[in-house]
């Protein structure tokens, strides 16, 4: 069957991947991703309907997570493990089913027919729908899609550390069951957008909750990049449960744990630095993984996105979680991390430490906020001109030397707030400071885009104005759905001026685009010199 996919910034051609996915996803698992998508939102419109009743089942709500977790970008690409989902989903999709009718029953009200699991690889495909509907339309059904995809794998981790709240649950089937019916009013589609928006800002809030209530807010640290002489894992990922389940089963058996990619912001919590060997951050971003897993002389453990194809060289090394899944790379079965370990102690490890580099992170809105009046009296002396967030996803594609080229660009009277994985563009870079106040701040994770938000929620407070009436500029690098789901909630909280790139995602047509333009004057990347000079005049 040829596939298409088109939800992901590397696209084939910048329209569509249409005979394998450049991140490797071959057209079998591509299918079976469409198909499972669209079980989910089978069984989202039981689920929501039977949540109109009263009723609710926490293993619906904990499958639909995962499912759609497993479809993202770089997570999955196990044939295998998607025919095991999609037979979890019809077993699912009968106990919404039967629940729905169960509590329609006991509020004397007739359970309507929603629809039976769509079993044929067919009839879920993007192509069909572009066909009957066109790009439009389906475009604006597809952006709902992947934030929604974004917002689940937040509220999946948020989940892993004991966090949930039934409003998310309720809106996420809420905006399933919309976008199931296969809509066609374009005005109702960018409100659902938009609404996807403010389901991604509850998925944030609880994963923030969960993470600082768990290990503490994170505080400003310095930590290694470079090696240590001894045995070796890496974890990378978003995961921190994973990382911390890590930490407690190697402790004392003298294997040095390094973080890789998204798990850089973990060294600033302080339930993990009291890890003495949580030793240091090894390599950079996720597009460079195939070149440093292979140099790296211990096991890897992969905790969620973005996975590449494992080089032969390193692949009986690699071990999975939760999930993440690639044929012929072993799993980690509840949080048993036995086999990593045997492979770490039977790997080489670094046989020298490196010469000695660190760099600064921590700058989360606790301890932002905390210098506020330092901050706020800085800018109304003019020794802070303008803040500047630079971040989101890093890529292979090229254009990304822009979000370098524009961070030494920026002049040194303002401030660069960088979060995700996008700071590797930069981050290793000496910034210097304003009178003690760091130009670089490293907020952490691409889900800490909430920490982003409060710090320009309180600015905005302090200064007795809105948020786009500071002088703050979005520079967003976009690459999977996660940043769809936070674009998305950028613009429910009436955000403007946003700057995207480094392309404009292949599901936005142009009159989608309109739109955003319209409504939010959102704008595609130019120049690092043209856009300062449209940002400061």
């Amino acid at each position: 069957m040829p596939m298409f996919c088109y939800q992901c910034e590397q696209t084939g051609k910048g329209t569509g991947c249409t005979q394998h996915g450049v991140c490797g996803k071959d057209p079998e698992v591509a299918a079976l991703q469409d198909l499972l998508v669209e079980a989910v939102k089978g069984i989202a419109r039981y689920a929501h309907c039977a949540r109109q009743q009263g009723a609710k089942d926490p293993a619906i709500d904990g499958f639909a997570l995962e499912a759609l977790f497993a479809t993202l970008t770089n997570v999955n690409f196990d044939a295998a493990r998607f025919q095991t989902y999609l037979g979890q989903a019809a077993a699912i999709h009968d106990e919404a089913k039967a629940l729905c009718a169960a509590a329609c029953q006991k509020a004397g009200k007739t359970c309507a027919d929603l629809g039976a699991p769509v079993r044929n690889a067919a009839d879920a495909t993007i192509q069909k729908r572009i066909a009957a509907l066109g790009d439009t339309l389906t475009g604006l059904q597809e952006l709902i899609v992947y934030g929604v995809k974004g917002a689940a794998a937040y509220a999946y981790h948020a989940r892993v550390l004991g966090k949930q709240d039934d409003a998310f649950y309720a809106l996420l089937y809420q905006i399933l069951d919309f976008v199931a019916a296969n809509p066609t009013d374009v005005n109702a589609l960018v409100g659902n957008a938009l609404k996807t928006g403010e389901l991604n800002l509850k998925a944030m809030e609880l994963l923030d909750a969960a993470n600082t209530s768990t290990y503490g807010h994170p505080e400003p640290t310095q930590v290694r990049v470079t090696p240590i002489k001894g045995k070796a894992i890496l974890v990378s990922g978003h995961d921190i449960k994973d990382l911390e389940e890590l930490l407690k089963q190697t402790e004392g058996k003298g294997i040095n744990v390094y973080t890789h990619g998204e798990m850089l912001p973990t060294h600033a919590y302080p339930a993990l630095k009291r890890y003495k060997h949580l030793a240091a951050n090894y390599g950079s971003a996720w597009q460079n993984q195939q070149s440093e897993f292979d140099d790296f002389p211990g096991a890897i453990v992969m905790t969620t996105n973005c996975l590449m194809k494992p080089r032969d060289g390193y692949k009986a090394r690699v071990f999975t979680c939760g999930p993440v899944g690639f044929s012929g790379v072993a799993q980690v079965q509840g949080h048993d991390f036995a086999p990593a370990i045997a492979a770490a102690l039977a790997a080489p490890g670094f046989p020298a430490d490196a010469p000695d580099q660190k760099i600064t992170i921590g700058f989360a809105r606790n301890t932002v906020m905390s210098v506020a009046g330092a901050v706020i009296d800085a800018v109304k002396s003019g020794a802070i001109k303008h803040f500047f967030l630079i971040g989101g996803c890093d890529g292979a594609k090229p254009g990304r030397n822009y979000y370098t080229e524009l961070a030494e660009a920026v002049p040194k009277d303002c401030v660069i707030l960088t979060l995700a994985c996008g700071k590797y563009r930069f981050n290793k870079l000496d910034f210097g400071d304003i009178g003690g106040i760091p130009r670089l701040l490293d907020v952490g994770q691409c889900n800490d885009a909430y920490s982003a938000v409060q710090i320009a929620l309180a600015l905005a407070g302090a200064f007795n104005t809105d948020v786009n009436s500071l002088p703050l500029s979005i520079i967003c690098s976009w690459y999977e759905q996660k940043a769809v789901a936070i674009l998305l909630t950028l613009l429910h909280l009436g955000i403007k001026n946003i700057r995207l790139g480094p392309s404009l995602p292949a599901f936005v047509t142009p009159p989608v685009l309109k739109v955003l333009v319209d409504t939010f004057n959102i704008a595609p990347i130019t120049t690092p010199s043209a856009d300062l000079k449209a940002i400061l005049g």
